[in-house]
């Protein structure tokens, strides 16, 4: 049995110029976040990536606080979905304007999702592409051992509709920066067994608990 732990990143910069840099407060959720994995006493044999800036220094500074002395693969199939191109996209077709509010971002975001699953095209490419990408990716690094992967809401979202049958869309909304969700595989298959834990932001680091 492989036991895999898939680990969103920490905190982007919603609104400033380049959204792919951890904020302050993403730097620090990584840094709990391998005191977690530490603390838990896990044996990892391998780590992932996806190839984007948060997920790849989530990874250097979480590594670095579980003490685990792992070289992270990357795989762009771990990769998060281009989030502000479908809410263009969606934009563009309704004829209205991008919200400022991380709150109606997060709203239209959900129409944006909804309407891809949906079946309805982002360019070339489709939800259904998307989470095959992920399953593969899943099954690949399944077979190497216990591993840690460091990815995005969009893709723990996209496994976990698959393994569990649920909405992709409610799922995505409630995916924490820095949260724990494990998957187990063996004979029978891949099993979803906790999704989204987040603990470690309990008591005093719960100012560190963040959605977007």
């Amino acid at each position: 049995m492989t036991v895999i732990h898939l680990l969103r990143h920490g905190q982007a910069s919603f609104g400033a110029v380049d959204y792919d840099v951890l904020s302050p407060v993403g730097h620090q959720q990584a840094k709990v976040l391998g005191e977690e994995l530490r603390a838990r006493g896990i044996e990892p044999v391998q780590a992932w990536s996806g190839t984007l800036a948060r997920q790849q220094d989530t990874a250097a500074t979480t590594l670095a606080a579980a003490g685990f002395d792992l070289e992270c693969g990357t795989d762009a199939r771990w990769n998060e979905y281009d989030h502000l191109g479908l809410v263009q996209s969606h934009l563009a077709r309704e004829n209205i304007d991008l919200p400022a509010s991380p709150r109606e971002f997060q709203g239209l975001l959900d129409q944006a999702l909804g309407a891809w699953v949906g079946g309805s095209r982002v360019g070339e490419s489709t939800f259904s592409d998307f989470a095959d990408g992920a399953v593969a990716a899943l099954t690949e690094v399944a077979a190497g051992g216990d591993a840690l992967v460091f990815t995005s809401g969009g893709v723990i979202a996209a496994l976990c509709s698959r393994l569990m049958g649920a909405d992709v869309v409610a799922i995505n909304r409630v995916v924490v920066n820095a949260a724990i969700t494990k998957i187990i595989v063996g004979r029978s298959g891949a099993s979803l067994v906790s999704f989204n834990e987040h603990g470690h932001f309990d008591g005093t680091r719960r100012d560190l608990l963040t959605y977007r």
